[in-house]
């Protein structure tokens, strides 16, 4: 089932595929009245959460760069400006996204320059502080660290998640599903991470997902 709980925040992205969609779509058969796009995100997470299982139990997964590039060229292909290349490191080197953040404004994240040589270093700067935290922390940490910088043009939370999930899950920790009736708070919460960059609450919040949360917060 992990396949589909991954999925299942896929609303959080926009997507209006629901639940049993996603399961149709999956099993073969076209769901009538959705976008071609939306079709294919849904089936671009598909593959990425196959491609993740598959490095995991292989013992192939590693959380760098080479992994994180590789998944979201399965995540975010024909959706992305460009994809499977950080900010800079492709044909586009002066546009730089930004996210709304409803009355709080907007996030903008560093900018995108040719080589993208400021993302690699905040990038492999933070890969080095991961290495020395236990498992779960390293794993969310990564989460949270990519959805601020925005590596990619587009793509970052779910390819960033499924990193999250690969660290967890190489270490024989179940991944981390947000449920559909969280994705309100998923989304407050992040807001207010964009703005203090403080990262408890969203700690917590993922803590709370964990389907060990209990017995997780019990150890601490």
């Amino acid at each position: 089932m992990m396949l589909y709980h991954d999925l299942s925040m896929h609303d959080l992205e926009g997507n209006p595929f629901t639940f049993p969609e996603v399961k149709t779509l999956l099993d073969g058969v076209t769901v009538g009245g959705r976008k071609v796009s939306d079709q294919e995100q849904v089936l671009n997470l598909a593959e990425s959460a196959k491609h993740l299982l598959a490095l995991v139990k292989t013992g192939r997964f590693t959380l760098d760069k080479a992994t994180f590039i590789d998944l979201h060229s399965i995540v975010a292909p024909n959706e992305a400006l460009e994809w499977g290349v950080f900010r800079g490191e492709g044909l586009e080197t002066n546009y730089t996204p930004d996210g709304g953040l409803g009355e709080h404004g907007r996030h903008t994240p560093l900018p995108a320059v040719k080589g993208a040589s400021e993302l690699n270093r905040v990038f492999q700067e933070s890969i080095a502080a991961l290495n020395e935290c236990e498992p779960f922390e390293k794993g969310t940490a990564f989460f949270l660290f990519c959805a601020l910088q925005q590596l990619f043009f587009d793509g970052n939370k779910r390819t960033s998640r499924f990193m999250m999930n690969g660290t967890l899950m190489s270490n024989g920790i179940d991944a981390i599903s947000v449920p559909a009736a969280k994705a309100q708070d998923f989304n407050e919460k992040m807001v207010r991470f964009y703005l203090t960059k403080d990262a408890t609450e969203m700690m917590e919040f993922l803590v709370d997902c964990h389907p060990e949360a209990e017995q997780m917060r019990a150890i601490k």
